[in-house]
């Protein structure tokens, strides 16, 4: 047999953390051993992209870009690779093509080599403004194939998705296997077909989740596949990537040996295993609720996602619900990959009809929108009752959604005005508007913008800063005693990925005292009924954890204000939470009498909004 070494791609600045740490390694914690993963010889350094962008901005107060320029200024020899959601780029929704053009453009100049693309539903479609950006630059085109399973998703229909991708150009094709669904011998028919159909080098990438990615590994690297990804042994394992070094030890001596250097494989992971204990994360295990990805097909990092989202809602008991509420959700809407955003978004509205007790009564915009045809073509057919139930008598639309979508750069351009310093910060503000305009005021802008807020006295704020690295309750109580004992009522902290809101104890008062509904000395989880009255007016409720944005974009009048008319059903605020914009809409007909939460701020669940006059 001819020797052929596999390459590898290492995923431990990406993907890895993003699967077990939820993204929160910070660049400072990459850098040590930076130039070492260079040596090491792997194929490429998946480094950027997917929401390393959406957290370096939200959770870990880091400019993205700068992530990227520094990354670069210390690798060399391997290339830098990121992950990019087609039209979606790093975000949730489609953009615009000029958008989607100026940040491949961009991403090319601060240092990305290699862009792998994906499209949720593999609608072919909404890779190419992205393909033809990447061509132009130069770098290189891989495209991934999202790999599932499902009645309407076939050996065919990957081979003429693959088809469709290397008549655009593509460089290399991925087997995208989110879930951990490809099982070895599946593995090796599909490697198979596509070796001996198309010339390009193949990828695999799999997570482990259930176990069966090492023994995929080998299978497709009988059948021919060219590189494979894995992770440190520290972030390997459960929701991750195979482990780098039981790949490279499993093919040494073989025709497919990798050649990479083991004992310095192992001294980059001691020193992942020193980062994985000072921030306290867990390793990647398996669990039955893993192991069961072959019953309910839900992705291991998406069940994380779950788990994190029902625990901020006090529900975490409820995820059983949820996981059988997914598969049903799915079929409804035509048997999208459960990979982002689809994953945030079948597993939002899942969680929203447990929470709620009624299914599909509250609807996100981003399922609306997928339910329009506004992030492609559904793979299967969508269920016509709740079509008609979410859109009425509107139709989705039949062309490349970009088409449709006429936001330009210029536009954000002028919405962020001079906070914006290059057209780096005027991307990121056009992908996450509310999160780059705190994170640009905060650095634009002067200390009196930090995390801190504002109106918040010196001597408080340092004592804060020196409460929130303590470990434990004992964080809380110092915080809460100091806010007691000083004149705020409300402080919200946040200090890497911890986020407190704390209120000031406070006697019961009505709305129409203070215009502040009293705050519940602790949390319950449980909340009145969005009808509870307080003075004769009808209380507007938040129905999950989230954030408060009374209009959709900040340069955009508010949906609604004191004194206007509203009617049943119409769009009241935006609450954010789960990854998505959820729109929340009045339960009434009235007049707004007062609005009881302030832009951008943290609302907690049962939390008042609006107290609207009926009429």
């Amino acid at each position: 047999m001819r020797a052929r070494r596999i390459g590898i791609t290492d995923t431990t600045l990406r993907d890895a953390h993003q699967s077990l740490w939820a993204t929160r390694m910070r660049t400072s914690e990459m850098l040590p051993v930076i130039e070492l993963l260079d040596e090491i010889g792997f194929h490429s350094l998946e480094c950027w992209g997917g929401a390393t962008f959406d957290a370096c901005l939200r959770f870990l107060d880091e400019d993205p870009w700068e992530r990227l320029r520094v990354l670069r200024n210390h690798v060399h020899r391997t290339p830098l690779q990121m992950l990019l959601r087609g039209q979606n780029l790093v975000g949730y929704r489609h953009y615009g093509d000029d958008i989607v053009r100026r940040f491949v453009t961009k991403a090319a100049e601060n240092g990305i080599d290699v862009f792998r693309v994906f499209d949720a539903l593999n609608d072919t479609r909404n890779f190419e403004t992205a393909a033809a950006a990447i061509k132009e630059t130069g770098k290189h085109f891989q495209a991934a194939v999202v790999y599932t399973i499902s009645p309407v998703h076939s050996l065919d229909h990957y081979i003429e998705v693959a088809r469709r991708l290397v008549d655009m150009g593509a460089d290399s094709l991925c087997i995208k296997d989110m879930a951990a669904l490809l099982s070895p011998f599946y593995a090796e028919q599909l490697i198979t077909r596509l070796k001996s159909e198309f010339a390009v080098p193949i990828q695999l990438h799999c997570h482990y989740i259930g176990g069966l990615a090492p023994m995929t590994y080998l299978k497709a690297i009988e059948a021919g596949v060219d590189v494979i990804d894995t992770a440190t042994v520290p972030m390997a394992f459960g929701n991750s990537q195979p482990a780098t070094e039981m790949v490279v030890t499993a093919l040494i001596g073989t025709p497919y040996d990798s050649e990479l250097d083991l004992e310095k494989l192992f001294t980059i992971a001691k020193y992942f295993e020193r980062v994985r204990l000072e921030g306290g994360w867990d390793r990647g295990v398996t669990s039955l609720t893993h192991m069961q990805v072959y019953s309910h097909q839900v992705p291991g990092g998406m069940i994380s996602n779950l788990e994190g989202q029902l625990k901020e809602q006090n529900a975490l008991d409820r995820l059983p619900e949820v996981l059988e509420e997914i598969p049903v959700v799915r079929a409804e809407v035509g048997f999208p990959p459960l990979v982002t955003p689809m994953s945030q978004i079948v597993g939002t509205q899942a969680v929203l009809n447990v929470l709620s007790g009624k299914r599909w009564q509250i609807v996100p915009d981003e399922m609306k929108a997928y339910l329009r045809g506004r992030y492609g073509a559904a793979p299967g057919p969508v269920s016509a009752e709740i079509i008609e139930r979410v859109l009425g008598d509107e139709r989705p639309i039949s062309v490349r959604p970009a088409e449709l979508i006429d936001e330009t750069l210029d536009d954000f351009r002028a919405e962020v005005g001079d906070l914006a310093r290059a057209d780096e910060d005027v991307l990121s503000y056009a992908l996450f508007p509310q999160t780059a305009r705190t994170y640009l005021e905060r650095h634009h802008l002067g200390p009196e913008h930090d995390v801190f807020g504002t109106d918040v006295p010196a001597y408080l704020t340092s004592q804060m800063e020196t409460a929130v690295s303590k470990a434990g309750a004992d964080r809380v109580k110092d915080i809460i005693a100091m806010v007691e004992a000083s004149d705020l009522q409300e402080l919200i902290l946040e200090e890497g990925d911890v986020r407190i809101t704390v209120r000031k104890t406070a006697p019961e008062a009505s709305v129409a005292d203070n215009g502040t509904a009293p705050a519940p000395a602790a949390a319950t989880g449980q909340a009145p009924g969005p009808g509870a009255q307080s003075n004769g007016y009808h209380l507007v409720r938040s129905p999950m954890v989230g954030t408060f944005y009374r209009a959709s974009s900040p340069a955009i009048p508010p949906f609604v204000d004191v004194g206007d008319d509203v009617s049943t059903g119409q769009t009241l605020c935006i609450l954010e939470a789960m990854k998505l914009m959820n729109e929340l809409g009045s339960d009434v007909s009235g007049v707004v009498r007062e609005v009881l939460a302030d832009n951008g701020a943290a609302v907690e669940y049962g939390q008042p909004l609006f107290a609207i006059e009926p009429v």
